[in-house]
């Protein structure tokens, strides 16, 4: 068997409590919708000598590579606030692949059949949400926020049953690991302190190497762990992401975005808004995620207390410090990154201000979040009189230590000129389903280089039309 993937695998020298090992399960008729040749190639998968036949046997999981442990990964979650032991439940990790300069990522099928975790679920995965994840992981990669990211998308020949009879898939995810906060509440609650130990180092190990010989690494990681969220949640509301499910098991220590269900992007800004069919209360609303965020943090923490200190007060006071923190290190990076947007690179006292009757005046407008600050950079003109003398102010605050062409550019940087807009991806989906894939490739290769403008863009720069707009999107299991 020619050898495609570099596995070794790491994982299961863990306790066996943080996963079962089980096989994919065999699909009928596999055949490969769509490869991502750019991803592989960065990952040092040599896939040129593959029929696009046989990469979909491997990526549906029918053909096993050498080296390859097939595991579910077990974990815990806050689901909308409520605790629950959880576990991979139609995803199954083929193994780490170990690139030439040692970089090591996760390979992981999902919706490639039932395990331990399922819980009465099938296992199984529908096209129109596998190709749902890889067109927005792809485009979150394009715009430059941490992800997991798709490699393949089979389709495996066989029905799903969910509301209809649904066209069946499996999709290859990449990740840098898939270590959850979820995962270290499931060693704090059902196990104990040898089970968490054995988690942190692993942990530290694979994304942490630099605080091996700490004495307060446990601190120095959720540290760590605290700054990647804040970079990450700055992001998402950079682009005007909305996650849908920030449960914990959702959280990923490396500081990637995963899970690609609900997911959607505001056209109208709306800070309270929410897409997702099952968030009834709005609690993972576009402005709380940085909240929640914090919360789901602070559940982490909860988990390394025996290792923060042997003093259980000075550990909780640790704890706490170091969350407390997490809102001073995120708001001092949102602006920053606002003030990016307006092509500002120095923060002044009054700047915060500025930013918050912007955006009070996007809400009571109704002002397109994607194209506003476009347009800004374009230095269109803004007929709303309140809009108009925003501008004003903005014009004589940007001009202040810098040049005009250094403010734009740093716009230019830091404001896509589209985004995976939801009605267009709904419509890639379900011609997708109907066997058209032509508008997803479409969509796919107008969301490369997202920041620079070109024809193939302009379509997808247009915000829905009142019947067009999207308002709940679904988890899709």
């Amino acid at each position: 068997m020619l050898r495609l993937l570099n596995f070794e695998n790491s994982y299961t020298k863990l306790p066996e409590v943080f996963f079962s090992k089980v096989a994919p399960a065999q699909v009928a008729d596999p055949q490969m919708i769509i490869f991502n040749h750019n991803l592989a190639q960065d990952l040092a998968i040599n896939a040129a000598n593959l029929s696009q036949q046989q990469l979909a046997q491997i990526f549906c999981g029918n053909v096993l590579q050498p080296n390859c442990e097939t595991l579910a990964l077990a974990y815990a979650g806050h689901q909308f606030g409520n605790f629950v032991i959880l576990g991979d439940g139609r995803a199954i990790l083929l193994g780490e692949h170990l690139t030439p300069n040692n970089q090591r990522c996760d390979i992981q099928l999902k919706g490639s059949g039932q395990t331990p975790y399922s819980r009465r679920g099938d296992g199984r995965a529908a096209l129109a949400p596998m190709l749902r994840e890889y067109l927005i992981s792809e485009a979150m990669h394009q715009l430059q926020i941490p992800t997991t990211r798709s490699l393949a998308v089979v389709a495996t020949g066989e029905v799903v049953y969910r509301e209809n009879l649904l066209p069946g898939a499996v999709l290859a995810r990449v990740a840098s690991s898939h270590i959850r906060v979820g995962t270290f509440q499931l060693a704090a609650a059902l196990h104990g302190k040898k089970e968490v130990a054995a988690l942190l180092d692993y942990t530290i190990q694979r994304h942490f190497p630099e605080l091996l010989n700490r004495q307060d690494k446990a601190r120095q990681m959720l540290k760590m762990v605290i700054n990647r969220q804040a970079d990450l949640l700055v992001n998402w509301l950079r682009v005007g992401f909305v996650h849908g499910v920030m449960n914990t098991d959702n959280m990923l220590l490396c500081g990637e975005t995963i899970d690609y269900g609900p997911c959607a992007f505001i056209d109208e800004y709306e800070a309270q808004k929410v897409f997702s069919s099952i968030d009834y209360y709005g609690r993972y609303a576009f402005e709380n995620q940085p909240i929640v965020a914090q919360w789901n943090l602070a559940r982490l923490a909860e988990t390394l207390l025996p290792f923060l200190s042997d003093n259980v007060d000075e550990a909780r006071e640790i704890a706490e410090e170091e969350i407390d923190n997490f809102r001073v290190i995120y708001q001092q990076k949102y602006l920053t990154m606002m003030l990016a947007k307006l092509g500002i690179s120095k923060a002044e006292e009054g700047d915060d201000k500025m930013i918050a009757v912007l955006l009070e005046l996007m809400q009571s407008n109704k002002i397109d979040y994607t194209n506003f600050f476009r347009d800004l950079l374009a230095d269109k003109a803004f007929a709303q009189p309140q809009l108009a003398k925003w501008q004003q102010q903005w014009q004589s605050r940007r001009q202040k230590n810098q040049t005009i062409e250094s403010s734009k550019d740093l716009m230019r940087k830091n404001n896509p000129v589209i985004i995976p807009r939801n009605h267009q991806v709904n419509k890639a989906l379900a011609d997708a389903e109907n066997g058209d894939l032509s508008s997803f490739q479409e969509l796919l290769s107008a969301l490369q280089n997202v920041y620079q403008e070109s024809e193939d863009k302009i379509p997808y720069q247009n915000p829905p039309k009142e019947e067009e707009k999207v308002l709940e999107t679904f988890c899709g299991t």
